[in-house]
């Protein structure tokens, strides 16, 4: 079987011009057995993307802007991209259309949510209060640092069954999430607070997105390594599918 190509999305450009994306995505997917290859935003033929992928996987990132979401404005709304919004949210759109493998992870699985009709709640602590920690910050002028915290699975969840977990530790960083499941889509994790923590498509062959950071562990933790493996191999599959036919 041909190793598939992974599409993974990338930060917009920097003032100095330069894309963004921390090397972790590409060594969990190179580890998991898939060829990594960057995504940029400001492309408008996401169509044509979509014919040499296998799989996509959504990254971690800014906030999405509120005009994406019919949401309202918040002081706590920080390093919003409307290019790298809407190039992603069209990719997703497109994606799940065209039955690739997906895994959006934290921003990202706020725009596989949105794209299927989700809401955004602008600030964690204000809905859910801070008995679980989703992203540290020790000071008002600090820039806020990943934390850890424990996510239960959902019994007879794809995403259980893939990490052979009731619960399992994982790397948060975000102060944005979905507050319902989105329509089309079901539970697969939530934390202590009741925060939804990940979530997978019910008709879609492989579309899981989770809240937290599974590249920030996956070389250390096999659970989190799991995934990844995965993911990797349903693109895999997508690709046998389509050698064959």
């Amino acid at each position: 079987m041909l190793a598939p190509i992974i599409g993974i999305t990338t930060a917009g450009r920097t003032e100095s011009g330069h894309y963004q994306l921390h090397q972790t995505y590409l060594s969990a997917v190179r580890q998991a057995g898939g060829v990594p290859i960057l995504l940029a935003p400001g492309e408008d033929r996401c169509d044509r993307l979509i014919e040499h992928l296998d799989g996509i996987i959504f990254t971690g990132g800014g906030d999405i802007h509120p005009e994406c979401y019919d949401g309202k404005p918040h002081p706590t709304i920080a390093k919003m991209d409307l290019e790298r919004d809407r190039f992603e949210l069209d990719l997703a759109q497109r994606a799940i259309q065209a039955d690739l493998a997906v895994l959006g992870i934290c921003r990202g699985m706020q725009v596989l949510s949105i794209v299927s009709g989700a809401m955004l709640i602008p600030h964690v602590p204000e809905t859910f209060g801070t008995t679980v920690s989703h992203v540290e910050q020790q000071q008002p002028d600090d820039l806020p640092t990943p934390t850890r915290h424990t996510v239960i699975l959902e019994t007879g969840s794809v995403l259980a069954s893939i990490v052979d977990q009731r619960e399992i530790e994982v790397v948060s960083w975000h102060h944005q999430a979905v507050p319902t499941v989105p329509p089309g889509w079901q539970v697969a994790a939530h934390a202590d607070d009741g925060l939804i923590e990940a979530v997978e498509h019910m008709a879609h062959p492989w579309a899981i997105a989770l809240q937290w950071h599974p590249e920030l562990s996956a070389p250390d933790d096999p659970h989190q390594q799991a995934i990844f493996r995965a993911f990797v191999h349903a693109a895999a599959s997508v690709r046998s599918a389509v050698s064959s036919s």
